[in-house]
């Protein structure tokens, strides 16, 4: 089965319980891009030569600098689609992990204010087919792209990507993806929860060489590796902390680049203050605690974290006397 009917199949069968999810409109988008290739097909005359001809037809097959099909319809849709699929996502996925992660008290609220209807085996299927439709969407994009890039002979499509990322809309670097990858490990840890075992077998935690890797492959076109290498200490990460433009790191390593205190945290960061990996800009003050990565690690290598945990809190509590003396010092005028 090809990959544009299959993604339709599974998208009609979702919407039967779910009708708001949006989706990518893959039919609709390969329409756009055989007109647009229709349009610049060139018609060759009988008897030219095979090498002009086929110089002739790459060059025509270009799309023009302004195309009505590209430029109008095309990429402004994928934009909208892509938008609103990763929104859709990371609301519900912001909504189940908050549930899980709840309070006994705050879970009984959450239930008598009818946020939740679920029960506790309808939340870890609700959780599986968040991260299907994750990467479901994530291939649809990529094809989609892959086709424009074809159909142009162009390297449009992979710049747009590029966009996309900058727009935070690329699903692949939501936070809230690992969140679930890792929502699910937990699971599978938690008693008297052989389901989960059976539905989340897909996902693993591998320690290669000492790096940790989070991994999910649900379909043989796309597999999500997630490094858990922090890149400013180069060591398995501690406390995570998702910046907007998608990269994990520590929390203090993050501090750090960003030349903020922990008192202060990572939301009086500067906006001009940059990634350390991709070097956007304004990517902290959105950061998010993934909290299900890190009790996930913390389970996964325990003699480490134990270690790890006495260092931060000696360092912690160093940065936090350092940070306060400065401040009475200029309090007092010293």
């Amino acid at each position: 089965m090809k990959f544009t009917k299959r993604y339709e199949t599974y998208m009609r069968g979702i919407r039967t319980a779910e009708q708001e999810l949006p989706a990518v409109g893959l039919k609709r988008l390969k329409k756009m891009l055989k007109k647009c290739r229709s349009h610049h097909t060139p018609h060759h005359k009988t008897g030219a030569s095979d090498s002009s001809s086929s110089s002739d037809a790459g060059a025509a097959a270009r799309c023009p600098g302004h195309c009505s099909v590209c430029d109008g319809s095309f990429f402004p849709s994928l934009l909208d689609e892509m938008s609103a699929v990763v929104g859709c996502f990371n609301e519900k996925a912001k909504k189940l992990l908050e549930l899980h992660l709840a309070s006994r008290f705050k879970k009984y609220v959450m239930w008598f204010s009818n946020r939740c209807h679920k029960n506790h085996g309808q939340l870890i299927q609700q959780g599986k087919d968040l991260v299907t439709y994750a990467i479901i969407n994530a291939v649809a994009m990529r094809k989609i792209l892959k086709k424009y890039d074809k159909v142009h002979y162009s390297k449009q499509g992979q710049e747009f990507k590029a966009q996309a990322q900058s727009l935070h809309i690329e699903i692949l670097q939501s936070p809230w993806l690992s969140e679930l990858m890792a929502f699910y490990m937990n699971l599978r840890r938690s008693k008297n929860n052989e389901t989960a075992m059976e539905l989340f077998g897909d996902c693993s935690l591998t320690f290669d060489d000492d790096q940790p890797t989070l991994s999910c492959n649900l379909f043989d076109s796309m597999r999500v590796d997630i490094s858990l290498t922090c890149s400013i200490c180069l060591d398995t990460m501690f406390d995570p902390v998702s910046l907007s433009c998608g990269h994990i790191f520590c929390y203090l390593c993050c501090c750090s680049a960003a030349s903020v205190t922990i008192v202060d945290g990572l939301k009086s960061a500067d906006h001009r203050s940059k990634c350390p990996l991709c070097r956007q800009a304004g990517v902290f003050p959105n950061a998010v605690h993934l909290d299900e990565l890190n009790m996930l690690l913390s389970y996964s290598c325990p003699e480490y974290w134990e270690k790890r945990m006495q260092m931060e809190r000696v360092e912690r509590v160093r940065l936090a006397k350092e940070h306060w003396e400065s401040q009475c010092r200029a309090f007092l005028g010293v």
